[in-house]
């Protein structure tokens, strides 16, 4: 039996992965925990019998591998505290920023850790995809990337779309930094080619949803991926920890953990 924390347990993401653990035999929910201050703390984090109650610090019940969705400075405080005490961390927050993701890197030489910006097996597919789809196209088609969340999202693009943008620099020979378009307005002039084009959609409650193009001359391949509920990046967590759990230390995405990299 794995037992996992989980950060952030009040939120909407934290109650689907509090919701998750409870569906799931091999997993035990032994910690929950939130910022200090917050209404929650002291609740149960669910309804279940065996539900422990929300606390202040992810210093609390013991624990095997950590959860969290929740903001870069709280996922690395968190992560810290998981490297000091020998503890695996699934980090699902996006946003972090290059001296962010550094520290994270540094981090993960002293314990196990997971980071994907999007825990979904059918998005980490779609990278997969957009791979093929970019060595087979290479320079013959316009490449845009597509994505909507709900209207609470604070960062965008979207750290799913980021990551797209990524693979498909990085398959290109391009630098996302300088071939990136992430705003068009006004006089823009004509498309440049090589260029890799973002549009960001926030709207009401949609979870999640992403597409890119592959746009040539009398044709265009669309690579979609559309996510009608948190449950399925919950369980992706889920899958991640389990293979997390008896790795020393190193830095580990979703394609490592579907055994996807070449």
């Amino acid at each position: 039996m794995i037992r996992i924390a989980v950060a952030g347990a009040a939120g909407r993401m934290g109650q689907t992965l509090v919701s998750a653990c409870n569906a799931h035999q091999s997993f035990i929910l032994s910690h929950t925990f939130e910022q200090s201050g917050h209404e929650s703390i002291g609740q149960p984090a669910s309804n279940a019998k065996t539900s422990p109650a929300i606390f202040d610090s992810i210093d609390g019940a013991p624990f095997d591998v950590l959860i969290d969705f929740t903001s870069p400075a709280a996922s690395l405080s968190n992560l810290a505290f998981c490297a000091d005490h020998g503890l695996r961390a699934v980090i699902g927050t996006t946003g972090f920023n290059e001296s962010e993701k550094q520290r994270m890197a540094e981090l993960s030489e002293r314990t196990a850790v997971v980071w994907a910006p999007n825990m979904s097996v059918g998005v980490t597919i779609c990278l997969k995809l957009l791979e093929l789809a970019a060595s087979a196209f290479g320079d013959d088609v316009d490449i845009e990337v597509i994505e909507a969340h709900h209207r609470h999202k604070v960062d965008a693009p979207s750290g799913t779309a980021l990551k797209m943008g990524e693979v498909l620099a990085r398959t290109l020979g391009r630098d996302l930094e300088s071939h990136g378009v992430f705003v068009r307005e006004g006089h823009t002039g004509p498309r440049k080619d090589r260029e890799i084009g973002f549009s960001t959609i926030r709207a009401a409650d949609v979870v999640g949803e992403h597409s890119v193009w592959f746009a040539g001359a009398k044709e265009r391949v669309e690579i979609t991926h559309k996510a009608s509920g948190r449950e399925i990046y919950a369980n992706g967590a889920l899958r991640c920890a389990e293979w997390l759990v008896d790795k020393p230390s190193g830095l580990f995405d979703m394609q490592d953990v579907l055994g996807l990299k070449a």
